[in-house]
């Protein structure tokens, strides 16, 4: 591969993965306060559907961002009501609520499908764009691309340099101990809720606005929930590898589209399901992983054992735990 065509391979990587990048660090906001939010995937396509229907109707993408922001919100507080309040499960709550809104979204963006409508505009930064490599690669984007970059540090700092990313934490590993301290698990929990689900409607309006512009059946954003939950695993709860992993997963589906043009003999749908396989593979040697008696047997093998330490991470203690205080 021609250094032209690397440098245009990892600019569509970045382009690709924000919506991917933006959806996994909602969720792990989300489940670093001890909540699992399992409506992903229908909050991506219902809030896809919302930004375009708003945004074609309006002519402002701004209204179009906001209106998914806030049914990405509106899905979330619907799962933190009926799981921290109420005290049902998570896991169910969040899958009959993915399913609920998918076929919300079809049915009310059925109208809007296949229409032409208003998309981000590219917004290269100046002299950085310039750079050799590097500009063309993160510096020649549109600003949801920026923000989802921007994200990734933000999320960090906030989780571990912040007295606020410390509540948070708290509150996933050990509520009784933070309610103890004088903190208010639940309160705290549902404002994260509604954060993370904030931000995984935004990945929604990335998805129809610039990502896939448009809408349709298929939109092209579905299963996206279900690779964003699989992240949060992938990256050991941390927002930094899991925001690689999405670039991982992004850079398999572009690799797809190379090796369909290198191998026409093979079916395109093998390259377009192989990104799925791989991730469960990943999640398969994660868990093997903190196998007591697969680690004894990386110990004399230098290269596995570094590549277990990369995977390695757990869950938040407290997590699909609902909180009741005393």
């Amino acid at each position: 591969m021609q250094n032209i065509d690397l440098i245009i391979l990892l600019a569509g990587v970045v382009a690709g993965a924000a919506p991917i990048v933006m959806a996994t660090l909602g969720e792990t906001i989300t489940e670093k306060a001890g909540i699992i939010n399992l409506s992903l995937d229908g909050t991506i396509l219902l809030s896809a559907m919302a930004a375009f229907a708003v945004s074609f109707d309006t002519g402002s993408l701004l209204l179009g961002f906001a209106a998914a922001g806030c049914v990405g919100a509106l899905v979330a507080f619907t799962v933190g009501v009926f799981s921290i309040y109420l005290g049902q499960s998570q896991i169910a709550v969040g899958f009959v609520l993915t399913l609920m809104c998918r076929d919300l979204a079809y049915f009310l963006g059925n109208s809007y499908a296949r229409l032409h409508g208003p998309q981000v505009e590219p917004a290269p930064i100046p002299l950085l764009r310039d750079i050799p490599v590097v500009g063309p690669i993160f510096f020649s984007h549109n600003l949801p691309v920026y923000g989802s970059l921007v994200l990734i540090g933000l999320a960090w700092w906030y989780l571990y340099r912040t007295p606020m990313g410390l509540r948070l934490r708290a509150v996933g590993e050990h509520p009784r101990a933070a309610y103890a301290r004088g903190i208010h698990p639940r309160r705290i929990q549902m404002i994260y809720v509604l954060v993370g689900g904030l931000f995984v409607g935004i990945a929604g309006a990335v998805f129809s606005l610039s990502a896939k512009p448009g809408w349709g059946r298929p939109q092209g954003a579905e299963g996206t929930g279900w690779i964003a939950l699989a992240l949060v695993i992938f990256g050991g709860w941390h927002p930094v590898r899991a925001a690689l992993g999405a670039y991982l997963f992004a850079f398999l589906q572009m690799m797809g589209i190379y090796l369909q043009g290198w191998f026409p003999s093979i079916p395109a749908q093998v390259f377009q399901v192989a990104p799925f396989p791989l991730m469960i593979f990943t999640l398969v040697l994660m868990y093997l992983s903190r196998k007591e008696n697969f680690l004894l047997r990386a110990e004399n093998r230098p290269r596995l054992k570094s590549i277990l330490k990369i995977l390695s991470g757990s869950a938040p203690t407290a997590l699909g735990k609902p909180f009741r205080p005393e």
